[in-house]
């Protein structure tokens, strides 16, 4: 008998999640597997989606991509062959960019099993500007409009004299680099740009030498959008070799940086996000209770507000849709406004990039002012600096969005 259709008779809606879950970067998409479970799990509670044959499961099926490009499309089509019509993915830009161009083409030339992709953290900017898709939506911030909230706070830390940017050698890297010097000239064209530092992305495994340079270069400030490891590694040299200048981070605040920098990050490490711990919204502080439950260990402390956003708009979606179906999904996810747990969120549909605020916030002891939840069994938590509105990080796009099939 031929297997039955997504959303056929109860079946699931499977969901692929192609993400590195070995390699160099394993960690991250461990913890996004976390993630989407709890946001999955949360919709399955209640009776999953309501579709127009009745109630269907959501269903995580992963797919390691070992964090290769060519790996994530051999295994998009892996995906397409069992019949999966929605695709996840966000550790990586290169990989985003390599799964827009496979849905497209994937689309093109099978009208009748199209597929959508939904990207949780990969925050290049040309995904939603030269190279954006009308089966691509992006729920996270790009790297642009974190740069933008980073750079607000800048304008108003008059510490900050000379920055050290450090970045991984691949086009976020890239784009963090450009966007930081060009917001940096804009808002405080007294600081100097002391050194623009590029390295290979999950092969250092001694970042010693890059913390020496740090040092030798008088920066009072580092500017990174390092992930995973990578990060790790840069921020403890950094703290090992004795640098006190501050960090501005794209990703500071988990995975193993705060327990790393230790009290040398106190006051000292920024990070940006849509959320954190210690903001003080009560629906994401039920959500958190709720996660953690669900994952207790000290190393398993990694939420992040916008996977239970996009999880819970693509329930939405399918039920306004009423099936499994990409053009019908896109229409509904175009344009969608989304509120819940203090979500202030628009997905613009002109370019299908996630509008929204966004928090810049510093590291500080657990107990301190605000900070009644650590990270990761650290001892250390985050205070918010500044909450820039949607308004200041609404950036122009220049997607030139293809029209949907009829």
């Amino acid at each position: 008998m031929p297997a039955r259709a997504q959303g056929e008779g109860g079946a699931p809606v499977r969901i692929a999640v192609i993400e590195a879950m070995s390699g160099p970067f394993a960690n991250t998409g461990e913890a996004i597997m976390r993630n989407l479970r709890f946001a999955v799990e949360r919709i399955n509670a209640r009776g999953g989606v309501k579709l127009a044959d009745g109630a269907h499961r959501l269903e995580l099926v992963p797919f390691d991509s070992k964090n290769q490009v060519d790996e994530a499309l051999l295994l998009l089509r892996g995906a397409a062959d069992q019949s999966i019509r929605i695709v996840m993915q966000g550790n990586s830009s290169a990989v985003a960019a390599g799964l827009i161009e496979g849905v497209n083409r994937h689309n093109q030339r099978n009208p009748g099993q199209r597929m959508v992709y939904l990207n949780y953290s990969a925050v290049d900017p040309a995904l939603t500007n030269e190279k954006c898709s009308p089966w691509h939506f992006r729920f996270d911030a790009s790297s642009d409009m974190r740069m933008a909230a980073l750079t607000e706070v800048m304008r108003r830390d008059r510490e900050v004299r000379k920055v050290y940017l450090i970045n991984q050698d691949y086009s976020f890297g890239q784009e963090v680099a450009r966007s930081a010097r060009a917001m940096l000239a804009e808002k405080r064209p007294d600081v100097e740009v002391v050194t623009d530092e590029f390295h290979a992305i999950g092969k250092v495994k001694d970042f010693s030498p890059y913390a020496a340079k740090i040092l030798s270069s008088g920066a009072d400030t580092v500017i990174t959008g390092n992930w995973g490891n990578d990060l790790t590694l840069l921020v403890k040299a950094a703290r090992e070799a004795g640098f006190k200048g501050s960090f501005y981070t794209f990703y500071g605040n988990a995975l193993g940086a705060p327990a790393a920098l230790g009290e040398a990050g106190v006051g000292k490490v920024r990070a940006v996000a849509e959320w954190h711990y210690n903001a003080g919204e009560p629906g994401m502080d039920r959500a958190y209770d709720a996660y953690r439950r669900m994952f207790p260990r000290p190393g398993d402390d990694y939420l992040n507000a916008r996977m239970l956003h996009m999880t819970d708009m693509l329930a939405a979606a399918l039920e306004r849709a009423g099936k499994v179906d990409a053009v019908a999904l896109v229409r509904q996810l175009s344009g969608m406004r989304w509120t819940a747990e203090g979500a202030d969120l628009w997905m613009r549909p002109d370019d299908h990039q996630a509008i929204k605020p966004l928090y810049v916030f510093t590291m500080q002891k657990q107990g301190v002012g605000t900070v009644r939840r650590d990270v990761e069994g650290s001892g250390y938590g985050f205070e918010t600096t500044l909450k820039v509105s949607a308004a200041d990080l609404t950036l122009p796009t220049r997607c030139k969005m293809a029209k949907l099939p009829e």
